[in-house]
Formats: structure tokens, sequence, C-alpha cells
């Protein structure tokens, strides 16, 4: 493993100097050693199978400049960390010195599944470590792991990689203060299992349909598309409170549920933005828990959400006015997220026109009225078996 972090990191370690304080590279070398044991080898973890490794032998270390581009491949860097020191005319300050280190860990098979805990959040309020991983005979991996990300599997099999995403999916939605509240303003006039479910249902397909178009890189790749994105959500949740307030009705709920839903997809995908890298090559599998995650969260929102609505309209409030007050505080809370994100959406320029941009808008135009039409024709099929049933229903009762 070829490791490389700025001295400055490391201020636990004395370091020999020469006049002006410069450092003395012809005595640099235990001191780098001190170094790349304090921060690196009591600071690095890695599991071979799930199995502990005993701590690293350093092999090699190496004081570098800011400059050096060494690490740009893995052969570059081996050379470099093993190769000639720096001249000890080299006049520099330690803070400005980079540690590069080669560790060497003894494994049982270089097929191995392996995995990594890198906790060098104490260095700094703010750490990345940037890493990459090359399997045997496998094409490169790479990593940005923010602060203490945990164990990380480094080639995941598809029960690790389902299991974090379900955990990742089912805390998002808990996390997520805009998507409960929309949840709550679906659930305040429909709080029983006929009426909910299709509406449910409709929320989870759509999101799952943008989620999964954005994962594969179907979606804009522009900065502006999340700060409008995010602007769209604040603005379904008022919509949805506002017709709460108004009057709610069964049939055009659960299709305006599926087109914010579609909208809630796109925001989903921007926290796996970030952790798909994590998926290793079990891409849908990652998808599709993370989805289950989502779900399972919802549910037991859904589960605790309703009783207490229950609750709350039969002992403290009339249900039409009690609706009314809860729907028109939350107008009020996603107003001013909708005002506040479109500040930052408003700080980007309007998109030029290009054929590409015009094909890609007429590509999605295109998929969007299939869903809708999709959707429409699903709503009616269940709305005449909902009114064949309640025929059926009243047939037998007589």
């Amino acid at each position: 493993m070829l490791v490389r972090l700025p001295l400055r990191a490391v201020q636990d370690v004395e370091y020999p100097r020469i006049e002006r304080d410069f450092v003395d590279l012809t005595k640099i070398d235990p001191s780098l050693r001190d170094a790349a044991n304090a921060a690196l080898v009591n600071n690095l973890t890695i599991y071979e199978e799930d199995k502990l490794l005993t701590a690293p032998t350093i092999a090699a270390v190496q004081m570098s400049l800011e400059s050096d581009k060494s690490f740009d491949s893995f052969e570059t860097a081996l050379a470099h960390v093993t190769g000639a020191p720096l001249p000890p005319e080299t006049t520099i300050f330690w803070e400005q010195g980079i540690l590069d280190v080669l560790l060497e860990y003894r494994v049982t098979s270089e097929t191995s599944h392996f995995a990594i805990h890198a906790a060098f959040d104490r260095f700094s309020l703010k750490t990345v470590t940037a890493l990459r991983f090359l399997p045997s005979g496998g094409t490169e991996r790479v990593y940005e792991l923010q602060a203490d990300a945990g164990v990380v599997q480094l080639d995941p099999r598809w029960t690790q990689a389902a299991a974090r995403f379900v955990v990742d999916g089912f805390n998002h939605i808990l996390d997520g203060t805009d998507h409960l509240l929309f949840l709550l303003c679906l659930v305040i006039p429909f709080r029983r299992a006929r009426t909910i479910i299709p509406i449910a249902t409709a929320f989870t397909v759509a999101h799952s349909i943008t989620l999964i178009a954005s994962a594969f890189g179907y979606a804009p790749d522009v900065g502006w598309f999340q700060p409008l994105i995010e602007t769209l959500i604040a603005l379904s949740i008022i919509y949805m409170a506002l017709e709460n307030i108004v009057a709610p009705q069964v049939q055009r709920r659960w299709f305006v549920t599926f087109m914010f839903g579609l909208i809630h997809g796109f925001g989903f995908s921007f926290v796996l933005q970030h952790t798909l890298q994590f998926a290793g090559t079990h891409l849908l599998t990652s998808l599709v828990s993370f989805n289950v995650g989502v779900e399972l969260g919802q549910l037991l929102v859904l589960a605790l959400m309703i009783p207490v609505l229950e609750l709350l309209f039969r002992y403290v409030v009339a249900e039409r006015i009690g609706t009314i007050i809860i729907s028109a505080f939350v107008a009020h809370t996603a107003w001013h997220w909708m005002v506040e994100r479109y500040g930052v959406l408003a700080q980007f320029p309007w998109p030029e026109i290009t054929t590409a941009g015009l094909a890609s808008t007429f590509r999605w135009l295109f998929f969007l009225v299939l869903l809708v039409a999709m959707a429409w024709g699903t709503g009616l099929l269940w709305q005449r078996f909902v009114a064949s049933s309640e025929r059926k229903s009243g047939a037998f009762d007589g």
C-alpha cells in the first residue's frame, strides 16, 4: 500500500532542522518513520476476508515536494517512494513537505476480499481520503472517503453491497425532513389502507424510475439541476399542503403523487452520487437495495404517523380543522425552503440552447409523456378494480 499525506497533519513529531529552520534532509528518515507510525500504522486498519491483518511493515519512506506528481499512477508512485531521496541541498520547511510511505502487509491471497478503515479524521475538522484500489486482474476502483467513513469493503460481495444500501436508504428517509413532510401531507386526509396504498405505491414507483435513470447517467449533468430539483421538491410540499386545505380527492391525489415522485427520485439520486462508489460491481443490486431501505423507512414513518393523526383528530381537534392547521404549518415551512433554494438556483445563468440540449429535452419529454400515459392507464384500471370490488361487496351484503 502506497500512502501520501501532508506532513503538516502530523504535528507530534520533531523534525531535524538546519539554519533558517529548513529541514535537515540528511537526518530526516527516522522522523519520517515516526510520522508514518503515528499517522498511518495507528490509524489505518486493513481486513482480509473480514479478518484483521497484523500491523504493516514500513518498507520505505520519502519526503516529497508539494509539486511532485508521482502519485498519478501506482507504478510511478512506487518508483518514487523506493527511489532516491530529495537532494540534501533542497530548502524546504517541514510544514511544506509531503510524506510518502510504502506499507507492506502479509496477506493470504491476492484474490481475497479486502476492506479498509481509514480513521484520519483526528488530523483536521475536515479530512478527505482519496483511495485507489487495484484488485488482482480487475479494474481500478476510486473512492473518496469523507472524515471517518468506517469499514469500507473495497471489493464488496453483493450481500455486503445490498446490506449497506438498505441501511443508507432507511437512514436517508428518516433524515430527510422534506421527504417526511411530503409523506405527512400525503396521509393527513387519507389514512385508510384502501386509499393510502395506491398513493404510496405511485410515489414509490415514480421515485424508483428517476432514481435508477439518474444512477445510469440519464439525468442532466449540469450545476443548476440539483438546486432546481430541490426547489421543486419544496414546491411539491406546498402544493400537497394547499390541496389538503382546499379539497383533496383520491382520484387526483395518486396521479399528482406520481408526478411529484419523479422529482423526489432525482432528489434521492443526489445522495447516491457519493455513496454509489461503495457498490463495487453491484450497481443495480445497490440501487434496488437503496430503494428497499427507503420503502422500509417510509413504512415505519407511516406506521407512526397514521395512529398519531387518528389520536389527534379523535381527542384533540376536529379532523377538518386539524388538517388545515397542520397543512398550513407545513406549507409555511416549505415556502421558506422554496425561497432559499430558488435563491441558490437564481445564481446560475440561463442554460444555452443547443442542438444536443434540445435533443435531450425532447427525449425526456417523450419519456415523461409515456410515464404519464402509463400512470393514467394504471389509475383507470385501479379505479375499475375498486369499483368492481365495491359492487361485489354490496351484492354479497344484500
